[in-house]
């Protein structure tokens, strides 16, 4: 590796684990009782809901790439605290559809006031060409990581 991959390995971890790092302290001091990974969740149910998605459990499971026993575990969990419903799907009610309560949405709410402040602050230390070039650079590295690892999964 030359100079210029180990310093954009050297810059993709130390960003990542950053983002990481900041998103979990910011969610450690506004919820106590929720893991990032569960306000990862309860967004996936909102906006499967919102969207109008599928927001079955599998749907939900492939969604975050986890398997459907990690996701029982994680729904109950999120479900006793007050944040998921459960509900049968009233045609096939072999289908286990999510839910958020008003607990979950006010939680949503606030992880995603926390992502509109972190894009705002990055984009408002752009001028408005490193904005757009940034913007390729990530849908290109985006695109990498999708056909590379993500879509073969």
């Amino acid at each position: 590796m030359d100079r210029w991959g180990e310093e954009l390995n050297r810059f993709l971890v130390e960003v990542f684990n950053d983002i990481l790092k900041t998103e979990e302290r910011h969610a450690a001091e506004r919820f106590s009782d929720l893991s990032l990974r569960e306000l990862h969740l309860i967004e996936e149910v909102c906006q499967a809901v919102d969207q109008q998605r599928d927001n079955r459990s599998t749907a939900i499971a492939a969604a975050q790439r986890v398997t459907a026993g990690t996701l029982t575990t994680v729904v109950n969990q999120l479900e006793r605290k007050g944040y998921l419903l459960r509900r049968r799907d009233e045609l096939d009610k072999r289908a286990v559809r999510l839910y958020p309560t008003e607990k979950g949405r006010e939680a949503n709410q606030e992880h995603l006031k926390f992502h509109r402040e972190m894009v705002e602050g990055i984009l408002s230390a752009l001028e408005p060409e490193e904005i757009s070039v940034f913007n390729k650079a990530l849908t290109n590295i985006t695109g990498f990581f999708h056909s590379k690892y993500l879509d073969k999964a």
